[in-house]
Parts: structure tokens; C-alpha cells; sequence
């Protein structure tokens, strides 16, 4: 019976070869690719836990439905004023806390 043993990857080295070396330009372009869909992520699920439709969310904040989808989509980033308006309309709050 020859069975082969499964090669386990490193993940840093899965990111270094798809999307550069840490510290280079491509990778911290992916980084904020990343980032953004990340941060969208978190607010579409805010937004449903506060059981809010895009366009609801949109009303409160002066914006368009089309505009949250591409936040929650990480198509887009919103500027710091607007991220501080969606929170503030899904009733959240943000804490700043000293990194050890």
C-alpha cells in the first residue's frame, strides 16, 4: 500500500507567494483589500443585529443603499466621519484602549 502523507503548508508562506512578501508593496495593497472587506463585514452583521436594512442605514446616515453595499462588500472604504456615523446609527460605540 503506498499512501502519501498530506503536505502541510505554511500560511505565511501560502501569502508570500500569492500575494508577496511581507513589507512589499503588493502585499500591503492586499492587507487593505483585507482590511476593508474585514471592517465590512463587521458592519453588515451590526446592521442585522440592529435589524436595519441597507437603505434604513443609508436614510439615517445621508447616503445610498448602493454606497452601504459597496462598505459591507469591501468594495469601498468610508471615510472616518462616516464610519463615525454608521456606528452611531446602529447604536454602537468605539472604545480606545492602550495595546500591551
Amino acid at each position: 500500500m503506498n499512501t502519501k502523507e498530506p503536505k502541510i503548508r505554511s500560511y505565511s508562506k501560502v501569502l508570500a507567494e500569492k500575494h508577496g512578501e511581507y513589507g512589499t508593496k503588493e502585499r500591503k495593497k492586499f492587507q487593505e483589500k483585507a482590511m476593508a472587506f474585514y471592517t465590512g463585514q463587521i458592519i453588515e452583521q451590526a446592521r442585522k443585529n440592529a435589524n436595519m436594512t441597507q437603505e434604513q442605514l443609508a436614510d439615517k446616515i445621508g447616503a445610498d443603499k448602493s454606497y452601504i453595499s459597496r462598505i459591507e462588500n469591501g468594495k469601498t472604504e468610508p471615510k472616518v466621519s462616516t464610519f463615525y456615523k454608521i456606528i452611531e446609527a446602529l447604536g454602537l460605540k468605539i472604545e480606545f484602549n492602550p495595546a500591551y
